[in-house]
C-alpha cells in the first residue's frame, strides 16, 4: 500500500500552521516574477532549449538571453502537476508529495566524513555511502534518500554512476540525486529500469535534482537534465541556491522575486519539452555571510526563505523540496 505522509498543512487542532504571505503579498511576488522573466530575461546556454523557448514565443538574442512572456509561464504552470508518487522499488516504499503533506530527507553530496572506527576526518568513499544509505533506509522520518556523500574514490566523471550503484543496493526507497549531466544521466535511468524491472513511466526510483546558477542562469547541463527527466517521465526537483547579498539582492524579498525566476523558467522549459513534465520546486537558498564570503545556515534567513518558497510552491499547486537548517 503507498505511504501516505502527514499532512502539516491541514488546519486541525493537532497541527500547526505558518501563514508567512497573504494572497496579495503572492500575487505581487508572482506579477514581479513574470516582470522579471519577460523584461530582464533568463540566460539559456543550451541552443535546444532556446528553439523550443523561441518556437513557444519567447524573444531570444544573440547572446543566449530569453524574455519569456507571462502567457507562456502561466501556462507552463497549468500543465504541471500538483501531486507526484514517488516510487520505491516495491510499493510500500512508495512515498505521495503534494502542497500539503511533507516528509524528510538528508543532507546530500559530503565531501569529508569523520570516520566512525578510527575518527579521522577524511575524504568520502563509496562504501560511505553504501553505509549511510542503509542507516536511512532503516528511518521511518527519512521517507525518500539524497545521495549523502559522494563517492571520490571513483575516477570523478562517474562519481555519480557509482554513487547511485551503491544507493539502489542498498535501500528500496525513492533516490535523488544530481546526474551532473544528460550522458550519466540516462545511464542511471537503464539502472533503475534494470533494479525496478518494470517500465519507468509509471515506476520510477529515481528522481534528479538541477541547480540554475544565480543570478538567472540556466546552463547547459542544467537544461539537459530538465528537458531528459521530461522526456523519460522522472522527476526532476529545480533547485535554486541563491545567495542574498552574493548572488541574488541583499534583501530577501528581491531573493524570493528572482528565486521563483529561476524555477519558473526551469519549469517551462520542462512544459516546452513535455507537457506534464513532474517538476518540484526545490529550494537551497539564503543569505550570504557578508564577512566570510559564505553561505550560511541555521538562520531565521534560510527559515524565511524556505517558508516562503514552501507557500509560493502550494500557490502554484507544486510540490516542494526545501532545506533545512
Amino acid at each position: 500500500m503507498t505511504r501516505r505522509t502527514f499532512p502539516p498543512g491541514f488546519q486541525s487542532c493537532r497541527g500547526l500552521s505558518l501563514n508567512i504571505h497573504t494572497r496579495d503579498e503572492l500575487d505581487a511576488i508572482h506579477r514581479a516574477t513574470l516582470e522579471v522573466l519577460g523584461g530582464v530575461g533568463v540566460f539559456v546556454q543550451k541552443s535546444e532549449a532556446r528553439q523550443l523557448l523561441a518556437a513557444a514565443g519567447a524573444r531570444v538574442n544573440d547572446q543566449g538571453l530569453v524574455k519569456i512572456p507571462p502567457h507562456i509561464v502561466e501556462g507552463a504552470i497549468r500543465t504541471a502537476p500538483s501531486t507526484l508518487t514517488l516510487a520505491g522499488l516495491v510499493p510500500e516504499r512508495d512515498i505521495v508529495i503534494d502542497g500539503a503533506r511533507v516528509t524528510f530527507t538528508n543532507f546530500g553530496d559530503g565531501l569529508s566524513i569523520i570516520d566512525p572506527l578510527t575518527g579521522e576526518f577524511r575524504r568520502t568513499t563509496k562504501k560511505d555511502l553504501g553505509a549511510l544509505t542503509r542507516i536511512l533506509d532503516c528511518l521511518d522520518v527519512a521517507g525518500v534518500i539524497q545521495q549523502a556523500v559522494v563517492s571520490q574514490d571513483r575516477p570523478a566523471p562517474m562519481q555519480v554512476i557509482h554513487g547511485y550503484e551503491a544507493m539502489i543496493n542498498n535501500t528500496t526507497k525513492h533516490c535523488f540525486l544530481g546526474p551532473g549531466n544528460s550522458r550519466n544521466m540516462e545511464t542511471i535511468l537503464r539502472m533503475a529500469a534494470l533494479a525496478s524491472g518494470g517500465d519507468l513511466a509509471d515506476r520510477c526510483p529515481v528522481s534528479f535534482i538541477t541547480c540554475p546558477l544565480s543570478p538567472l542562469r540556466l546552463t547547459e547541463s542544467c537544461c539537459e537534465i530538465i528537458m531528459t527527466a521530461a522526456r523519460s517521465e522522472a522527476a526532476v526537483c529545480i533547485l535554486s541556491m541563491a545567495m542574498a547579498g552574493g548572488s541574488s539582492p541583499v534583501h530577501l524579498a528581491g531573493t524570493l522575486v528572482t528565486h521563483n525566476a529561476e524555477i519558473l523558467a526551469g519549469l517551462t522549459l520542462a512544459q516546452l519539452t513535455r507537457p506534464g513534465a513532474k517538476v518540484i520546486y526545490g529550494s537551497s537558498s539564503t543569505a550570504m555571510n557578508l564577512k566570510a564570503a559564505t553561505a550560511v545556515v541555521g538562520t531565521p534567513e534560510l527559515g524565511l526563505i524556505n517558508a516562503s518558497v514552501a507557500t509560493l510552491a502550494r500557490y502554484y499547486l507544486l510540490p516542494s523540496w526545501v532545506a533545512g537548517g
